[in-house]
């Protein structure tokens, strides 16, 4: 493979999975002393819902994980070490049916969906990236288990497990917590994604994921960090500074049908993804999702679930809405040699 080619013009990359463009401005802000994190306000005072003591402030939870579970164990009280209950102010809700309808050329759809809250720890003071492997594996595993439970909705055709961190990047509370959404519908995003994948496949019969973890393996311009079971990268078409993604190594569309030995090395991963983002920003407030297959597409060969991890530090303005593209101001490059040049711990 031959290296990189290096620049100073601002170049026009093209995303190799849904075809989308970015422009990597490379005369712009280019390190992370460059960024002004904008800091959240603090949060009032008063009483957390999400705190152990408190359950009886949210609805009644759907999974709990509990380390001295039995037959004392009580449901909806403290002595849990993770809790998922459904959002109090759902984005969709589950009771009813789709009613899909018409009006000329518009459709549209009752708002069918399921909205959970996954509360990391019962500690108010800890974020995730604080946490430890073993409790980060806990989280993981709980986004697998709830896929596993809404995948036997019939109305539901996606599930998508997501974290905000930082008011800026969307949290009204402060108590570390991220949320799984199913959804009617698949995302857009994911569809352009497994459309193009889809299309690679039916080119060169391989997975463009399995490929670009090739590839960024073998340049490790891109690499983060790596560990036997996933790589850390920032991807080519950056369309963000800073944004990395998660990926295994080993092909697999669904996230749920992860090898359940695997989810201490996915823990390892993000948390020193998180970890070397908390160092490099400051505490930046970010955003990550899981992209996984849809639920009624059981393994589609072509696909393979990872997480996006991206730091809130610019904002979307009129060319980004006007055009589709996005304009990143730290190269992939630069953005991945300093995440990989700090320490892990």
């Amino acid at each position: 493979h031959p290296p990189p080619r290096e620049s100073t013009m601002p170049e026009l990359r093209r995303d190799p999975i849904t075809g989308s463009w970015v422009i990597v401005a490379t005369d712009r802000a280019r390190r992370p002393h460059d960024y002004r994190v904008e800091r959240d306000l603090p949060q009032p005072g008063g009483i957390c819902p999400f705190c152990p003591g408190h359950e009886d402030r949210t609805p009644r939870e759907v999974l709990a994980y509990r380390p001295h579970e039995g037959p004392a164990a009580q449901r909806d009280a403290p002595g849990w070490s993770l809790r998922v209950f459904p959002n109090k102010f759902p984005a969709l809700m589950v009771e009813g049916d789709l009613d899909r309808a018409g009006d000329g050329i518009y459709d549209f759809m009752n708002g069918i969906g399921a909205h959970e809250v996954v509360v990391e720890t019962p500690d108010h003071g800890r974020q995730l990236h604080e946490l430890s492997e073993n409790e980060i594996t806990a989280v993981l595993l709980a986004y697998r288990d709830r896929i596993s439970d809404l995948k036997n909705d019939v109305r539901f055709r996606y599930v998508l497990p997501f974290k905000n961190h930082g008011a800026i990047a969307g949290v009204s509370i402060e108590h570390t917590h991220s949320q799984v959404i199913a959804l009617p519908t698949v995302p857009k995003q994911v569809a352009d994604e497994l459309a193009g994948a889809r299309e690679h496949y039916q080119l060169k019969e391989r997975c463009i994921y399995c490929d670009i973890v090739r590839q960024e393996l073998t340049q490790r311009v891109r690499l983060v960090h790596e560990n036997p079971d996933f790589v850390v990268f920032a991807p080519f078409a950056s369309r963000f500074p800073f944004e990395i993604w998660v990926v295994p190594r080993r092909h697999r569309a669904a996230y749920e049908d992860t090898a359940g030995g695997e989810f201490g090395q996915l823990a390892s991963a993000m948390r020193t993804a998180l970890r070397k983002l908390n160092r490099a920003l400051d505490d930046p407030p970010y955003n990550f999702v899981v992209h996984t297959s849809p639920l009624r597409e059981p393994n589609p060969p072509w696909y393979h679930w990872h997480i996006e991890i991206v730091p809130a530090l610019t904002r979307v303005a009129g060319f980004e809405m006007g055009s589709g593209y996005h304009i990143n101001p730290t190269p992939p490059e630069e953005a991945a040699r300093f995440l990989r040049e700090l320490p892990n711990a």
